[in-house]
Order: C-alpha cells, then sequence, then structure tokens
C-alpha cells in the first residue's frame, strides 16, 4: 500500500516496452493523459552507454540529452513533479552497483552515470521524483526489489489481435487465410506470435513462400522459419540492387557468406555477455567496417538495423534478439564444421550443459536453434554457409537419446522444457507421443514418469487449449520434483528469453495440488492462474503443504483479483497462522461472491485468526456453503466471533465443522443461539472432541426440538456426555420437529441409551446393551417415520438381542433399511432373520 514511486515494465524483446514509452510521452505531451506530471524525462540506456565513463550532474545530464531544458535551475527541479523513463536496461552496458555506491543527493553534485541512476532509483537523489524502468526479463533482476514498488509487464497480442494483425498485413484475404491458417498447426509458431515483432518475420517467410514460384513444405519449426527469414532478406537484398537474376533462396554468394558470418561473430560474441546493442567499436573487432554495412544496406535494414542517437553517434543492433540467437547459432555451427575437433554429440552436450547452468535462460534459444541446425534439411536449406558435418541418422540419434537422458531434476523447470523444444527442433515426437499415449491411459497412477516426460507434460498441458477437468498430482507417479514440473513458473518469474514460454495464457484447471512441496514461485504460478482473464480454476486442494504466511499471502493476491472464479479452495495442514488469516481474509472479502466451500483445517489460527474471517463470512456478498476448522487452536471465544458474523448473514452456509477444538459448554451455547436463528440453515455440524459435557445437551435438545432446525447430521463424538447427556438429547430426538438423519456418538462414555429416534443412528462404540436395543426399539416405534440406517459398530450385542431390531426391517410400516453390527454378530445371522435386506 505504498505510494508508487518507482515502476519496473518487464517484456520481452520486440513485444512493446519502447513502444508504450512512446505512447505515453506523445499522449503527455499533448496534453491528453497525466497532465499532473510538469516535466517527463526521457531517457534511452542506449545513449546513456555513450557518456558511461563520464561524469556528469543530474542537471547538466538533463541539459546535455535535452538542450530545450537549459533553462530548468535546481530550484525548479525540486518543486515540480518530475517523471524520468530509463527505457531498455536490457540494453544498458552501465555497472548499477546499488551497494557499493556513493551517495548523491544534490542535482548538481558530479558523479558517474552508474551512481546518479542507482541514487535517482533508491530515492537518494530528488526524492520526489517518479522513475520507470522498462527491460527484458532477464535484465530485470539489476534493480533490487526492495527498489521498485510495483512491476508490470507488457505480454503483446492476443490470439484475435495476432489474426488481426495478418488480415491488416495483406490485402489478399486468401493469403492472411492461408498464414492463419498455418501459424495455427504449429502450437510454438502461434505462441511466439504474442510478439508484435515475431508476427513480422513469420509474415515475412510465409507470404514470400506462398505467393512465389518456390514450393515445399511450410517451416513448422523455429530453425526452419529463421533458415527462410535469413534466405528471403538475403534474395531480397539481390533483388533491391540488381544483382543480376533472380536466383534460388538457397544461393548465397560468397560476399554473403562473409558478411553473415561476421554478424554471426558479433551476434555470439555479444550474446554470452547479454549485449543486444552494439557501437562502431563492437563492429570493428568483429572485421565489420561501417563501409561494408553500408553496402550491405539492404540486409542491414532488415536484419541488422542502425539508428543514429545523441551526439551523432550511431549504434546497431539486430531487428530482434532472436535473430541475434539464431545468427549467433549459425556462427557457433559453422565454426564447429570447419574445425571438425569433436564428434556432433559431444558439441550439442557441452553447448546444453552450458545453458543448463544459465539462471536467466539467455542461451536456451540459442541452443534450440544449434539443434535445429544439426539436421541436413536445415543444413541443405542454408547452403554452404554452415559447412559440411557427418549427419549420418545414428549420430542424431544419439544426440536425441542423450537429451532424453538428462538428469533434469537439480536445474530449473524453464531449463527443462527447454530440453523438450530441443528435440521438437530435431523433429524428435517420440516423448510427445509417450506423453499422449501416457494421457490416454487408464492406468495412469501405475506409470512412473521421467524428467523429461514431466517437463514435456507441463509443456504439453500449458499448450493445450481445451480446460482439464483435473489435474490431480497425486495420482502421477513421479518425483516430488518431477511433480514440480508439472506446475508451470509464472510469467513474472521467468527471467529467460524463451519467449514462447512467456506468453502463455493459462488454460489449465488445476485440481488438487497437495502434498507437493510447493515454493512461493508455485505460488506465483496459482496466482497468476486465478488472476487469468477467464479463470478456469473452479477447485484448488493446497493441502498438506508448507505455505506459511508468505505462500498464503501470493495465493491470496489472485484470490482478490474479479477475474477469479474458485468456488473450493482447502488449505488443510499448510501452517497457516492468525497473520495468513488476515490476508486470506481479506482477499476473499474483496471477492466473496463465488466461494462455496473453505477448509482451513488442521492449521494454528487461533481465535485471533478466526476473528480475521469473520470479515469475510459477515459480508452481504459471501456465498459460503461449508466451513471446515477441524482442530484449529480454536476456544469458546471462536464460537462468540463466528455466531456473530453467521447470525449477519446466516442463509447460506450449510456445513460447519469445529472439531477438536476446545470450545466447551460455553461455545456450544453459543452455537445453539445461532442454530435457533429464523434465518439459519445449516445442515451439518460437527463437534467431535470440543470439550461438551451433558450439561449442554439441553440447548441441543431445543435446537432438535425447534421446527426452525434444518439440522442433518450432529457429531458429538469423542465428548462426556455420559448417560445423562444422552437422555437429555432425547426430549429433541423424540419430537416430531426432529429432522436429524445422522448422529455421532462415537466414545460418549454411554452404558445404556432410552428413547433414540432419527433417520441414521451412529452408536459406534457407544457400550450397548440389550436393554438398550429394547429401549431403541420401543423409541423408534414412537416415531417411526424417520431412520433409514442403524449403526451398532462396536457394541457387545449377541444375534438374539438384534432380532426385533431386524423385525423392524422386515415391517412394511418402518422405513428401517440398514442394520449394522460388527462385533458379537456372526456374518449369517442377517440372513437367518432378514434374508431380503442382508
Amino acid at each position: 500500500q505504498r505510494h508508487i514511486r518507482v515502476v519496473l515494465t518487464n517484456g520481452v524483446a520486440g513485444v512493446g516496452k519502447t513502444f508504450s514509452v512512446q505512447k505515453f510521452t506523445l499522449d503527455w505531451a499533448e496534453g491528453s493523459e497525466n497532465q499532473d506530471v510538469s516535466l517527463l524525462v526521457l531517457l534511452s540506456f542506449r545513449e546513456l552507454n555513450l557518456i558511461r565513463d563520464e561524469q556528469y550532474s543530474l542537471l547538466t545530464l538533463l541539459h546535455v540529452f535535452h538542450p530545450t531544458l537549459q533553462k530548468v535551475t535546481a530550484e525548479k527541479l525540486a518543486v515540480c513533479k518530475v517523471l524520468f523513463i530509463f527505457d531498455g536496461l536490457d540494453e544498458s552496458r552501465l555497472s548499477l552497483d546499488f551497494i557499493n555506491r556513493k551517495v548523491v543527493s544534490d542535482v548538481t553534485q558530479k558523479s558517474s552515470v552508474n551512481e546518479l541512476l542507482t541514487n535517482l532509483i533508491q530515492g537518494n537523489l530528488l526524492p520526489s521524483a517518479l522513475v520507470w524502468i522498462t527491460s527484458r526479463p532477464a535484465a530485470a533482476n539489476q534493480i533490487p526489489p526492495s527498489c521498485v514498488d510495483r512491476v508490470t509487464e507488457v505480454r503483446g497480442f492476443t490470439d484475435p489481435q495476432k489474426e488481426e494483425y495478418f488480415r491488416r498485413r495483406s490485402s489478399d484475404e486468401e493469403l492472411s487465410n492461408r498464414t492463419i491458417s498455418h501459424i495455427k498447426t504449429s502450437r510454438s509458431l502461434h505462441i511466439m506470435c504474442g510478439v508484435p515483432v515475431f508476427c513480422w518475420i513469420t509474415a515475412t517467410v510465409l507470404e514470400h513462400m506462398l505467393t512465389t514460384e518456390q514450393r515445399g513444405e511450410l517451416p513448422k519449426t523455429m530453425t526452419d522459419l529463421y533458415s527462410h527469414f535469413l534466405l528471403v532478406q538475403t534474395k531480397r537484398k539481390k533483388n533491391k540492387y540488381h544483382e543480376g537474376h533472380e536466383t534460388s533462396p538457397q544461393e548465397l554468394t560468397e560476399a554473403d557468406r562473409e558478411v553473415l558470418l561476421k554478424l554471426g561473430r558479433l551476434a555470439f560474441e555479444h550474446l554470452e555477455k547479454g549485449n543486444i546493442m552494439f557501437y562502431q567499436e563492437d563492429l570493428e573487432q568483429c572485421g565489420l567496417d561501417v563501409t561494408e554495412a553500408l553496402v550491405y544496406s539492404g540486409l542491414c535494414t532488415e536484419i541488422f538495423k542502425r539508428e543514429s542517437v545523441i551526439f551523432q553517434k550511431t549504434v546497431y543492433c539486430f531487428v530482434h534478439l532472436s535473430v541475434q540467437e539464431f545468427l549467433a547459432a549459425v556462427y557457433i555451427f559453422h565454426c564447429f564444421t570447419n574445425r571438425n575437433t569433436q564428434v556432433l554429440k559431444d558439441f550439442l552436450e557441452d553447448t546444453m550443459e552450458k545453458s543448463l547452468q544459465s539462471k536467466n535462460g539467455h542461451l536456451d534459444l540459442f541452443v534450440r536453434f544449434l539443434h535445429g541446425l544439426s539436421l541436413e534439411s536445415n543444413q541443405r536449406l542454408l547452403g554452404g554457409l554452415l559447412g559440411q558435418t557427418e549427419n549420418s541418422p545414428e549420430i542424431i540419434q544419439r544426440v536425441i537419446n542423450n537429451l532424453k537422458r538428462m538428469d533434469t531434476y537439480d536445474i530449473s523447470p524453464d531449463r527443462s522444457i527447454n530440453i523438450f523444444h530441443c528435440l521438437m527442433e530435431m523433429n524428435d515426437h517420440s516423448v510427445h507421443q509417450e506423453i499422449q499415449e501416457f494421457l490416454k491411459s487408464e492406468n495412469r497412477s501405475e506409470q512412473r514418469l521421467s524428467g523429461i516426460q514431466c517437463s514435456a507434460l507441463a509443456y504439453m498441458l500449458q499448450m493445450s487449449e481445451e480446460v482439464l477437468d483435473e489435474l490431480d498430482l497425486k495420482k502421477y507417479r513421479a518425483s516430488t520434483k518431477g511433480k514440480q514440473r508439472l506446475i508451470p513458473a509464472d510469467f513474472s518469474d521467468l527471467p529467460k528469453v524463451s519467449y514462447d514460454s512467456l506468453i502463455i495464457a493459462y488454460f489449465i484447471c488445476i485440481h488438487r495440488l497437495s502434498g507437493c512441496e510447493l515454493s512461493v514461485i508455485h505460488c506465483n504460478t496459482i496466482a497468476a492462474a486465478l488472476k487469468s482473464n477467464p479463470s478456469h480454476l473452479r477447485q484448488l486442494d493446497l493441502s498438506d503443504n508448507y505455505l506459511e504466511n508468505l505462500g498464503v499471502e501470493v495465493v491470496s493476491a489472485g484470490l482478490e483479483s474479479p477475474h477469479c472464479r474458485l468456488e473450493t479452495l482447502r488449505l488443510d495442514n499448510c501452517e497457516l497462522t492468525p497473520s495468513s488469516c488476515s490476508s486470506l481474509a481479506s482477499a476473499l472479502k474483496s471477492n466473496p461472491s463465488h466461494l462455496r466451500d473453505l477448509d482451513l483445517s488442521h492449521n494454528k489460527l487461533q481465535d485471533s485468526g478466526v476473528k480475521e474471517l469473520c470479515g469475510f463470512l459477515q459480508s452481504p456478498d459471501c456465498r459460503l456453503e461449508t466451513l471446515r476448522l477441524k482442530n484449529c487452536s480454536l476456544s469458546e471465544i471462536s464460537c462468540s466471533s463466528l455466531v456473530s458474523a453467521l447470525k449477519s448473514n446466516p442463509s447460506h452456509l450449510r456445513k460447519l465443522d469445529l472439531s477438536e477444538n476446545d470450545l466447551q459448554d460455553s461455545g456450544v451455547k453459543d452455537l445453539c443461539g445461532f442454530l435457533q436463528s429464523p434465518d439459519c440453515r445449516l445442515e451439518t455440524l460437527r463437534l467431535s472432541k470440543c470439550s461438551v459435557t451433558h450439561e449442554r445437551c439441553v440447548c441441543l435438545a431445543s435446537v432438535l426440538k425447534s421446527g426452525s432446525s434444518h439440522l442433518r447430521e450432529l457429531d458429538l463424538s469423542r465428548n462426556k456426555l455420559k448417560d445423562l447427556g444422552v437422555r437429555k438429547l432425547c426430549f429433541g430426538l423424540n419430537s416430531t420437529n426432529c429432522r436429524l438423519e445422522t448422529l455421532g456418538l462415537v466414545h460418549c462414555h454411554l452404558s445404556l441409551i432410552d428413547g433414540l429416534s432419527s433417520k441414521k443412528q451412529r452408536l459406534r462404540g457407544c457400550g450397548l446393551s440389550e436393554i438398550s436395543c429394547s429401549s431403541l426399539v420401543s423409541a423408534l416405534k414412537s416415531n417411526p417415520s424417520h431412520l433409514r440406517e442403524l449403526d451398532l459398530s462396536r457394541n457387545d450385542l449377541k444375534d438374539s438381542d438384534l432380532k426385533p431390531l431386524l423385525d423392524l426391517v422386515e415391517d412394511p410400516d418402518y422405513r428401517l433399511q440398514t442394520v449394522r453390527s460388527v462385533s458379537g454378530v456372526s456374518p449369517c445371522c442377517f440372513h437367518q432373520y432378514c434374508p431380503k435386506h442382508s
């Protein structure tokens, strides 16, 4: 709830972060939006890189980058509302050190650009200023979370917007339809098209292939698509400069190869460093000079572009990060085939191991392209660019087998899923087929899933357009880490470059994640599923997971979303505390109308926790029908709080379980007051082991006698009611107003019972004698219309004792259908006395 001063906006490369900044700036400048901001200062990291070794004051920095602000003084800067926008943190070559930095608090004090930015972000310098930073997820961790007040995300195109893009791009309706149809056949390409720049790359390739004489299968993998893209752009450059006749896409001149491999070297060397912007000295180090770039300006425009920034200096970048990753893979594969120092299997294994060690996944897509380039079809497509390598089916199969055997349990789920992507790039669909067969199998619980299979299953569940009825992780045979693979990672917690996993919409209806050792990251996932629009999640069981307060707070952020439609929430045995109840109750209170079933049993909520929960229960929009608070360290104080809350909104609750809490007689007295409320519709009340004595049976009998009571099930087991208490209950049980169907009196220190009548009586372990049976028969005959089932288990009864009860089963005037007795009765006695209903 603190003041929002620093905002960090995440988004994958090409998704529209800079566009959002430009639109925001334009709206402000034209006076249509955000007019409370007096001064907006836009600074891109690609420009700040140019002065990273120089000393400036903040005021001088503004004057240098925005000469129109020359008249702005330090005094004016201190009193006006300023917004600094720092665009493209992922392009930064500054060393942002938030720990070992000099404190700068004066806007006229000279310092390094690095120190100016860190002090501005931390609030030491110009603390009233607002700061907006944009970044790719892989670079966002440069800013400490403690410095950020809000994180937002640009997610790109929705599915309808993808189609709109392709239809607007071309006036040829048939071409648009064929393009859209093909993209939908490849789930990987379809997901990637959430990034606007990728839509352009895909459209460029497909339009060329569908409108020229070139024939062949349209690309379905990333490597295939980017190989075509590279060739299409090279061909367009030739046509632009009239370099001879129309050539086939595979024909590359020596000059083409030389420039592309130099660009590939630049791409690879800076991909390792995390750089996506290049300067003239970077090009020269890779053998590219400016004149050569100008000669190939057609190629540079479509693959490698240049921009003039401040100080009339030029910066260069690839049109999209994925293009840099692809050319880096082309360059490295070319180096491998020309050195020929190791076998292909070892080469790919080494690069995969290196990518798996990456925390932010900056080599994921690069490795996928490398595996795709190992296929002869892609090597043939790129002609002589890659060189020749041995492509025997045996070697390719060894690579595939090596990927499938990799131990993925100790690496992050995202790196593990990338192994599955690599298999798909190599056109190996065996794991995919194995999982499809697994999902169709009727004996899934008997099949143990390997690490790669769990990753593949997770990916397929994410890609599915269908909403699953249930995902019960208890039904899958896999290690705990394997089961965790089945829970996809949250968008905002994916600092990786595999864009397709970043823009997945949540289609999964997760049900029953109990007992799977969830982490806070998994809780973020669940919160994202609850927040998604639309959210299909209806039942969520997180029982037996060590969530504690932080996990509950994260899930609560999803519960309070207006898109959340959760109906059942089970948090049984999750180490919840009164503090947990506070965040949970606050979330439920803000979105109360959908939840029907809430289970918080076996948590130390205490009376203070239940008091927090009552804020949700008394909400006029609360529609809760079942509340379970078994063994929650409650006292009679909780009964008072619950009754007070439920009386204000009594008509919806049907089941209440307060078993194994020290409620005592005073607590039960409060509950009786609620039960006799004319609007109370409670049907099931469980008070097992609640320190109830015979003293309180009088008020319970009064409830049963009242015509307003809707109780069908009452469990008083493991309370010291004794015979006196049961006799008091009988005053209510014998009443014609009594609607009780089930009565639990297990271990109630009883010896004999008089006058019990109900639709269904559970008297297990109550010490009944033949006298009790006789009294019971007498009572049942006095009120015969309700009884359906009679359970006399664990009582020392003889066959002859049961005969009068079994006669009632045969008697058409009574509705008794079942008599149960285990100890002391031979199995044949039921056939002897009651052959029809045995």
